[in-house]
């Protein structure tokens, strides 16, 4: 049984796909400077469930490039691949409450039907049993009704996922648990209360709600920052090749500018140290700009 908890709890959670970049620091910037706004703790966890993707040592850059960079995190650092036995439990309860089915869809064939990318259905009468659950996922069952939340800053967001993704896996065909789940589950056993994170997840804050909703996990509170993406409008990640983050006190004002705080220029700040000090002072989350993308100059 886990402790009540009404104190502000918030996280950064990178996977160690490659190294820290700028997108990612914006994302570490605004949910520490929340939290040490709100006197809370902020929690680091290394997101690695999914160990096809995981670029080797590139955990141990983004905790170097975080601590040369000011962050100071509270708690031990976790990892979600020593998380595998609470993930196991939840879904043993969803599939007792009959919230679950095996599906052996192939991708081609989603790909070829008419309502892609929306899942059809074509596996909802399958139990999950020890003969259908052999080379295939689990899909969550979904309501065909809106699932609303009020975002600090992009506002009142709302989505039915019957009619936006249909029934989403949570539980992978090569036997890996999906991010939806995942994440839902850390977050409750971390008692995380806030979570701040980028615009590109405002989609799957909605599908995490309704997993927290099955599984009678409090719903955590949500802010999404604006997506940094480049002139030509890509999303600044790993895949696009974004350069590593130069921890350094241009790069941080740079990223606080980004999230509507003009703190002021290098030559005001002796040491990184004074620039949190400044940042957290005057953060205010109703001044990050209430857009889904943001270009990055």
């Amino acid at each position: 049984m886990l402790s009540s908890q009404t104190s502000y709890r918030g996280r950064f959670a990178p996977s160690p796909t490659g190294e820290l970049h700028f997108g990612s620091l914006l994302a570490a910037m605004a949910s520490y400077a929340d939290a040490r706004s709100h006197k809370g703790r902020w929690l680091l966890r290394i997101d690695d469930i999914d160990q096809a993707r995981v670029v080797k040592h590139s955990d141990q850059h983004i905790l170097k490039t975080l601590e040369q960079c000011g962050f100071e995190w509270d708690e031990s650092l976790t990892y979600q691949s020593h998380n595998s036995e609470h993930y196991h439990r939840a879904l043993d309860v969803l599939n007792q409450s009959q919230q679950t089915y095996a599906c052996n869809c192939s991708r081609k064939q989603l790909n070829q039907h008419p309502k892609h990318p929306i899942y059809p259905g074509f596996c909802r009468h399958k139990p999950v049993d020890s003969i259908h659950q052999a080379d295939s996922a689990i899909r969550i069952l979904v309501p065909s009704e809106p699932i609303t939340f009020s975002d600090h800053i992009q506002g009142d967001f709302s989505q039915n996922l019957s009619h936006e993704s249909g029934d989403f896996i949570i539980y992978r065909r090569d036997h890996v648990f999906a991010y939806q789940l995942s994440v839902v589950i850390d977050d409750y056993y971390s008692q995380i209360t806030h979570i701040v994170r980028g615009s590109d997840l405002l989609d799957s804050t909605i599908k995490q709600i309704y997993l927290q909703q099955l599984l009678n996990y409090p719903q955590a509170q949500y802010a999404h920052i604006p997506l940094a993406v480049s002139q030509e409008n890509l999303k600044l990640s790993k895949l696009s090749q974004a350069k590593k983050v130069t921890a350094d006190l241009k790069t941080l004002l740079l990223a606080a500018q980004f999230l509507g705080h003009n703190i002021g220029t290098p030559h005001d700040f002796s040491n990184i140290n004074d620039f949190w000090q400044c940042l957290i002072a005057n953060w205010d989350i109703n001044q990050v700009p209430k857009l889904e993308k943001q270009v990055i100059i």
